[in-house]
């Protein structure tokens, strides 16, 4: 009892249901191991006697929570305050405010939006600091509804591009689209920073680093430097250009797959040549500027790169000491690497000034929320990231999701996960900095698995995903923090929500005004209500497909597997019953195209990766019966008066059934229209798919010819 105890005052969960009314307990060896992981040892009877007696003696003795959260109207429970104890802010601008007493946490909530610093003292003389966050109550709405183009940037390369596609294409579909179509938005795959390969580590959603985007991405001949590029410099940048030509020709008229280590490698020795020409004193000025706001991160993120250079980008096996960011011997070589450190800084700049272009493009194109960033769930263990922030990273566990009615083996997604303890003491500054980088130059942002704000499946190393524990992170905080960023960014947030949310989050998410997620497959009665599931339900993507693959799992979901003929497919919710507070699509980049759902194919596809969950015959059943009843409730409602044979039609006519819908923003996946069996960008548990993303979406260039401009795009699958 008293290990179960100590677990629950550290937000270790020591149960969880797979399925309702199911409770399974957690091992006592995988409590043990998380709370180790929390700095606790509960390894003996003894350990957990003193461990218990420690927390309560901290908590008696301490004045203030280890981070403070109001908004208005809603001021912080203090109630616990020794009578008599006086409070003092100091706020972020720098001014204090003395004197609170009794009323005080009731003014505090009428401080102004931001971060400041509370401080208390009580009659006894104790006396206590903690950060202080003022949030709004909920984050930017988009403004009006709007619709919106899904695009993954590699795949929307031009007859300009180096081989992949870079962010002057996505300023041209933005400035394209948001003129001729009237493009509300375009949300886009995770651009972290990947970790250096060859081979360079394939997926999106497994960076280096959230904090920084990858140069890999850039648009090389829009940079100022390589127009001035001269004598043999100069002709050498011709070589690699024509070098990409034949890539992006491969590409785009051969059926080459996209390499991107390829691609990096061209852009990559031309960057090396560009950072050789001085900048202008206009330039440099801005790049000082840039060097300076983002301080000492940056330097960690450019000082990683720069040893990983030398040493491979594993650093727990870098030699001499270089594993800790802080130590003598990292202080000793970082002025030896520091024009390997001011390159890849330097890149970080230059892919920062293309983004708030695009960004650009997209605002002056009549856009009203423009690019839509995606923030991955976590990082690669080996990455800058954790590197630089070892202390904020549990050591020795992995994020996941346990066994459930739909996957009896759980799943580990190789992603350390963030200690809330440090995150609380720290005031949450790592997620702070981490939302203001992702919405510098953003309208709305996409949060994977946005439950991971309340609870993550911790799995110990070693061991596996069956073998994890729930973690309880403080929501009003995260929430709270995400509300203030936005705020201050005037951006919106879409929450991926698919797959079992636990109790109270759909609601809690609803009411700061984060928008859901909302697939038209899932969208069906499965007795909770309103479509995208109820709080503490297995959401609708749960009820009928495999968990979400944009967490990059190492074991792949399965599907509910009768014992005999298909279950009954749970009614279509209508247009009018979908939630309005939701970004809704036909289909996501880890799915089937749609094509291939209205043809079957996605079966055969599923079949050939191994991915069925029963019977090859069971699930063509499954799918054909699915497949009947959507044709012939698009046929109803009107929205395929060209028939159910018709496949195009039948396409277009799923994007029309979400127009019907009241979602606030409406999302098609940007493409020339792949073929049915073409795969899905990042399934779980099936590397050779997770997205190197090496295939493109049929890329072509405008009609008009030779122009960066792309095509206009089929609102397909």
């Amino acid at each position: 009892m008293g290990r179960a105890r100590l677990a629950r005052l550290h937000g270790i969960a020591t149960s969880y249901e797979p399925s309702p009314g199911r409770s399974v307990q957690i091992t006592g060896d995988t409590v043990v191991a998380v709370l180790a992981a929390l700095g606790v040892d509960a390894s003996t009877p003894q350990a957990v006697r003193s461990a218990l007696a420690a927390y309560e003696d901290r908590a008696a003795r301490a004045l203030l929570p280890r981070t403070v959260v109001a908004r208005p109207g809603r001021p912080p429970g203090l109630a616990h305050l020794p009578e008599g104890t006086v409070l003092r802010v100091e706020t972020e601008s720098g001014t204090a405010v003395e004197g609170l007493a009794a009323s005080g946490p009731v003014a505090l909530a009428r401080l102004p939006l931001g971060v400041h610093v509370l401080h208390a003292r009580a009659p006894d003389g104790r006396a206590a600091g903690a950060p202080l966050i003022v949030a709004p109550d909920r984050v930017p709405a988009p403004p009006g509804r709007c619709h919106g183009f899904l695009v993954q940037l590699y795949s929307l390369l031009s007859r300009q591009s180096w081989g992949m596609g870079d962010l002057g294409d996505l300023a041209d579909l933005a400035a394209w689209s948001g003129r001729a179509l009237g493009t509300g938005f375009l949300q886009l795959n995770p651009l972290h920073a990947a970790v250096p390969g060859p081979p360079t580590d394939p997926s999106p959603y497994r960076p280096s680093s959230r904090r920084f985007p990858d140069p890999v991405h850039l648009w090389i001949e829009d940079i100022p430097e390589y127009a001035r590029l001269t004598g043999a410099a100069r002709l050498r940048a011709d070589e690699l250009a024509a070098r990409a030509r034949a890539l992006r020709t491969g590409v785009l008229d051969g059926g080459a797959l996209i390499d991107r280590d390829a691609v990096w490698a061209l852009k990559r020795e031309a960057l090396e040549l560009m950072c050789a020409v001085p900048l202008t004193p206009g330039r440099r000025a801005a790049y000082c500027d840039f060097l300076a706001e983002q301080g000492e991160a940056l330097e960690d993120h450019a000082t990683w790169c720069a040893i990983a250079e030398r040493h491979g980008p594993h650093w727990r096996g870098w030699p001499g000491g270089l594993s800790d960011p802080r130590s003598p011997a990292t202080a000793r070589l970082r002025p030896r690497l520091l024009d390997r450190i001011d390159f890849h800084s330097r890149l970080v700049w230059l892919t920062d000034q293309q983004l708030a272009a695009a960004q650009r493009a997209a605002r002056e194109a009549g856009m009203g929320i423009g690019l839509v960033h995606d923030l991955a769930v976590g990082v690669h263990p080996s990455g800058a990231d954790t590197w630089a922030q070892q202390d904020a990273f549990a050591a020795g566990m992995s994020v996941g999701a346990p066994p459930d009615a739909f996957n009896s083996r759980g799943q580990d997604w190789g992603l350390p996960p963030w200690r809330p303890d440090v995150l609380a003491a720290a005031g949450h500054a790592p997620y702070r900095e981490l939302l203001r980088g992702m919405l510098r130059h953003a309208g709305a942002l996409r949060i994977d698995h946005v439950m991971g704000l309340f609870r993550l499946w911790w799995v110990p190393e070693g061991r596996p995903p069956t073998e994890g524990a729930y973690v309880r992170y403080d929501g009003e905080a995260m929430l709270s923090v995400l509300a203030l960023e936005a705020h201050r960014a005037g951006a919106a947030v879409i929450g991926e929500d698919l797959g079992t949310v636990g109790p109270g989050v759909r609601a809690a998410l609803a009411e700061r005004g984060v928008l859901g997620t909302s697939v038209l497959w899932f969208e069906r009665d499965y007795g909770g209500g309103e479509g995208g599931g109820e709080d503490g339900e297995a959401g609708p993507e749960a009820a009928a497909e495999p968990a979400s693959a944009s967490e990059p799992a190492a074991e792949a979901a399965a599907q509910p597997t009768p014992a005999s003929a298909p279950a009954p497919l749970a009614r279509i919710l209508a247009p009018d019953e979908w939630r309005s507070a939701c970004l809704a699509t036909v289909t996501t980049h880890d799915l089937p195209p749609t094509a291939a759902r209205l043809t079957g194919e996605d079966v055969a596809l599923r079949e050939r990766l191994g991915l069925l969950a029963g019977p090859p015959e069971r699930e063509r059943s499954r799918a054909r019966s699915e497949r009947t009843e959507w044709l012939r409730e698009l046929v109803r409602r009107g929205l395929l008066p060209e028939g159910a044979a018709d496949e195009e039609a039948a396409v277009r006519a799923v994007h029309r059934f979400l127009l019907r819908t009241p979602a606030r923003m409406v999302g098609a996946r940007r493409g020339g229209g792949p073929a049915p069996a073409e795969p899905p960008r990042n399934v779980a548990g099936v590397p050779e798919l997770a997205p190197s993303d090496r295939r493109p979406r049929r890329p072509s260039v405008h009609p008009g010819g030779a122009g960066r401009l792309p095509p206009p795009a089929r609102a397909d699958a």
